[in-house]
């Protein structure tokens, strides 16, 4: 291969190997696991991590333990980091975090047949809609894609440093196993997950305090989270906590706006009374759909931007970059991938959810023109918008059809075009630097969101049936899909559809989730030490118990930083991301010995 770009931080050498069935197997088995741990965080407490990094350090360590005859290369990890972060999107670009699970909320059955269908059919919306792009954003304008270029630095200073690296996927792996031997623990002792210090000291504040929430919830998982979202969205997820569970709520019930003696109720269908969470979930949602539109709203220019990128990028395709074309993605591939996932795309819709054709074809087109604005978005700060891109089409559904599944599934597609599209630019985004074939990208892409489908459903399909997802007293208590089912409801119910007065903290909360992206916006400076709404929002949402482990994560984070910086930097990541995959492979063993009947000792 003897292209170059100015960009470009590896020179691959002649002959190397690229698209081999070993990265490819490796990126497979490896994104199963990450779709799998994001599929137990997302459900938990509402966000997903992306692959790529992941399986380009596991992958580099397995085969640095395995030691083939033929050595791994450079361009072969770079292989199964696309593979791998096709596979672990599956989570979200299904639509197993948000759509999929509130629909099960309202009640609607869906048949597995149904579930993989429409996995598979959306999901390949996305890489080809990211296709033509690809030249524009990454080629000519270079934006810089953070996480696409962070592995391909991390790609490179592996096999520049074997050893350190190494010692990466170790650290990784132990917290892993780590992780998941105390999780599974706590299966048969449940006391190691959620301590009971309110009984142990019969003191009458703490169990006040664990009624509403404020208890410690020992959980890797969220501990690991909170190492890699920071001190910033921390510290907005324990003053979420602190204003919507020890302020607002008891406020409210005290009022007699939210009568249930159980503040955890959404809603008894016997009793007909709301609980303080029913009622303050309509703020979180109000906040979370408030910071997602008014900073679309605020990315003007980068719609405008979009615009042109997309008009370039139809008119010259993915050709022009290199003397070598072949290793460019033909314009026919991309093409015909998007019209047969369309045609797929609107049947499934149709079978499935009852979506009239001509309506999915409005969102088909819609995703199209969002899911530009989020691989934009991605490329300028490493931010996905799906939730804002999702709330936008919901509204616009709203407007022409009372149907909650159309609301819902209708989005759903919009978000799978931004979470898929963002998802592949990334990966893109790091083969240019390496100096890869965007042609054997494409190929791994297709094969790992293949794979991730055949683990995502599955394993969602375990968790629903062992833990009931989004139920009041369930372990996954699924905040995105409750803010997706909220806005559904509003547009389909209107403001009946809430509990009293719960329009007026609705407003309350879109007027501050409006706030955040402005401050943002126009005082920059003040950026650092504003609140996330998002991590606000979810903290409205999820128990307290959540947010609280969370933020002692980021304190973690803060205190190793300045304590042992060159440690922090080179381990936090395998920190952190073993601690997610081991609690989230754990859940799923839990989940199988629930259904199975397997009784606990205490």
């Amino acid at each position: 291969m003897n292209q170059t770009h100015d960009e470009q931080i590896y020179i691959p050498q002649e002959g190397e190997s690229q698209l081999t069935f070993r990265a490819v197997a490796a990126g497979c088995l490896l994104g199963g696991i990450v779709t799998s741990m994001n599929l137990y965080l997302g459900l938990k407490i509402g966000w997903s991590i992306g692959g790529s990094l992941m399986a380009a350090i596991l992958g580099f360590g397995l085969f640095a333990l395995i030691k083939p005859k033929k050595p791994y290369s450079v361009l072969e990890a770079n292989i199964t980091q696309t593979a791998g972060s096709g596979a672990g999107s599956m989570a979200s670009a299904a639509g197993l975090l948000a759509p999929i699970p509130a629909m099960g909320m309202l009640g609607e059955e869906i048949p597995t047949w149904g579930l993989f269908a429409w996995s598979l059919a959306i999901a390949y919306l996305g890489v080809m809609l990211a296709v033509p792009l690809r030249r524009q954003y990454v080629v000519i304008e270079k934006l810089r894609f953070p996480t696409g270029t962070a592995t391909a630095n991390t790609i490179v200073a592996m096999f520049a440093s074997a050893g350190e690296s190494l010692r990466k996927a170790k650290v990784l792996s132990y917290f892993s196993v780590g992780a998941f031997l105390y999780i599974v623990s706590s299966y048969f002792i449940p006391q190691l997950e959620s301590p009971p210090f309110h009984k142990w000291f019969d003191i009458s504040a703490l169990g006040v305090m664990a009624l509403w929430g404020f208890k410690l919830a020992v959980s890797p998982m969220l501990f690991g989270a909170g190492l890699l979202i920071g001190p910033r969205v921390g510290a907005s997820l324990i003053g979420g906590a602190i204003a919507g569970w020890a302020l607002l709520g008891p406020s409210i019930q005290s009022i007699g706006w939210a009568p249930h003696e159980n503040p955890m109720v959404i809603f008894d269908q016997e009793s007909k009374l709301w609980g303080v969470r029913g009622w303050i979930l309509w703020v979180g949602v109000a906040i979370m759909v408030a910071d997602g539109l008014v900073s679309l709203a605020l990315s003007w220019k980068t719609f405008m931007t979009a615009f042109r990128g997309t008009r370039d990028a139809m008119s010259h395709g993915d050709l022009k970059e290199t003397s070598q074309e072949s290793t460019s993605i033909p314009n026919s591939w991309w093409m015909g991938g998007f019209a047969l996932a369309s045609i797929a795309t609107t049947i499934v819709a149709s079978l499935v959810f009852h979506i009239p054709p001509l309506l999915t074809v409005v969102a088909i087109f819609l995703s199209t023109i969002l899911a530009n604005v989020a691989v934009r978005s991605i490329g300028e700060t490493d931010i996905n918008p799906v939730g804002g891109m999702g709330k936008v089409t919901q509204a616009i559904f709203g407007s022409v059809s009372s149907s909650m599944a159309t609301n819902l599934m209708s989005a759903g597609i919009t978000g799978a075009g931004a979470s898929q599209a963002g998802d592949m630019m990334q990966d893109l985004k790091t083969g240019h630097l390496l100096g890869a074939s965007p042609k054997a990208q494409f190929k791994a892409q297709l094969i790992g969101i293949l794979s991730g489908v055949f683990f995502a459903v599955p394993v969602y399909l375990v968790f629903d049936q062992a833990y009931d997802i989004g139920a009041a007293n369930s372990p996954l208590t699924a905040p995105a899909a409750q803010a997706w089912k909220a806005v559904a409801e509003v547009m389909s119910k209107g403001f009946a559809a809430l509990p009293p007065m719960a329009g007026w903290g609705m407003l309350a909360g879109f007027l501050l989730g409006g706030l955040f992206p402005a401050i943002k916006r126009f005082y920059p400076k003040l950026a650092p030490y504003t609140p996330s709404g998002l991590a606000l929002g979810i903290a409205f949402i999820v128990p307290a118990k959540y947010s609280i482990i969370m933020f002692l994560g980021s304190l973690a984070y803060m205190i190793w930083q300045r304590w042992r910086p060159s440690s922090f930097e080179a381990l936090v990541f395998a920190v952190s991301c073993g601690l997610i995959a081991g609690e989230g492979l754990a859940g799923i063993t839990n989940a199988i010995l629930t259904l199975i009947g397997v009784p606990s000792l205490f």
